[in-house]
């Protein structure tokens, strides 16, 4: 069964070379770059050949909350043809060089369409997002803060875009962002993992040293 994630690459990889066969438009952003301006309402899918990006929100109150990551092989935002008002405080942002293929709504609109393959992935793909959502709103809402956090390091050392298993290229503040929680709370709880053994700590960088505790620690929807 597919567990929660919360990055996104290869989901589209096989229809790389349709895609390159399609009308298109192929950019080039820089670590830091807004991949569409704030604001902006989802005019245009974007397939990503390399690099990688954060997707979070910003509250009126200025705390960040962030969504997904994305990498090569998928695309984003997905494509739908209705605009949603919480679109536009939702940023993606370049963690990398990330080059893409980009379409406007009419022209991936006409994929849709002709692909039955692609349709049916774009379904299925939605599905997968939809499920993280569910499981931090349905689950991960009601479990103790070292639960939380637990379930989302056993996740990410399935599943990262640095994808280097037990080693999770992330900041504290980025952990935090994800979880909703405090640096404090984070801190805390961090410090009562390195003391049990179960990970180490470096600065931008946890390395989980005991897998077998740290799942132990996890709940069911996430194993």
């Amino acid at each position: 069964m597919l567990k929660p994630r919360y990055y996104f690459a290869d989901d589209f990889r096989i229809f790389y070379k349709y895609f390159l066969s399609q009308p298109h438009t192929e950019r080039t952003f820089q670590k830091g770059d807004y991949l569409w301006n704030p604001g902006q309402p989802y005019d245009r899918v974007q397939y990503y050949v390399s690099g990688a990006s954060v997707h979070f929100s910003e509250h009126e109150s200025g705390r960040r909350k962030i969504i997904s990551f994305h990498g090569p092989g998928t695309l984003f935002p997905g494509y739908h043809t209705n605009d949603f008002r919480i679109e536009q405080s939702l940023t993606t942002v370049a963690l990398s060089e990330i080059k893409v293929l980009e379409f406007t709504v009419p022209q991936f609109k006409a994929m849709f369409e002709e692909n039955t393959s692609l349709a049916e992935s774009v379904v299925n793909w939605y599905s997968m997002y939809v499920n993280r959502f569910l499981f931090e709103t349905i689950h991960q809402e009601f479990n103790s803060s070292k639960v939380k956090l637990c379930n989302l390091l056993y996740l990410l050392t399935m599943n990262q875009p640095s994808n280097s298993g037990l080693v999770i290229e992330m900041t504290q503040e980025y952990i935090a962002d994800i979880l909703g929680m405090s640096r404090v709370q984070i801190t805390r709880e961090l410090t009562d993992l390195r003391n049990r053994g179960i990970l180490s700590t470096t600065r931008g960088k946890l390395t989980v040293t005991d897998l077998p505790t740290l799942a132990s620690l996890c709940t069911d929807e996430t194993m």
